[in-house]
């Protein structure tokens, strides 16, 4: 899917409600795709997370669910790369 720009923008669409989106690219491909599109007036307020795919979909995901904001959520992402499991 992140090779693809249209479904790309079709995923950011659906899940955009205002706020912004972050987005967990999984490879370097991913990553010029959403950069390409963050270039697009509509795709402003969307943000690449630095971080690990499946950590970091975990920390964003939860910080979403309890209401936090577009830079919340993104550091919540990035700061996944940090965690460790000793």
């Amino acid at each position: 899917m992140g090779t693809s720009a249209e479904l790309v923008r079709a995923a950011v669409r659906d899940v955009d409600r205002g706020a912004g989106v972050v987005v967990l690219c999984d490879m370097g491909s991913a990553v010029l795709t959403v950069k390409a599109l963050r270039a697009e007036k509509e795709f402003a307020e969307v943000r690449i997370a630095d971080a690990p795919f499946v950590e970091g979909a975990v920390a964003a995901l939860v910080t979403a669910s309890a209401g936090g904001d577009l830079a919340a959520v993104l550091a919540a992402a990035d700061d996944a790369r940090a965690y460790r499991k000793l």
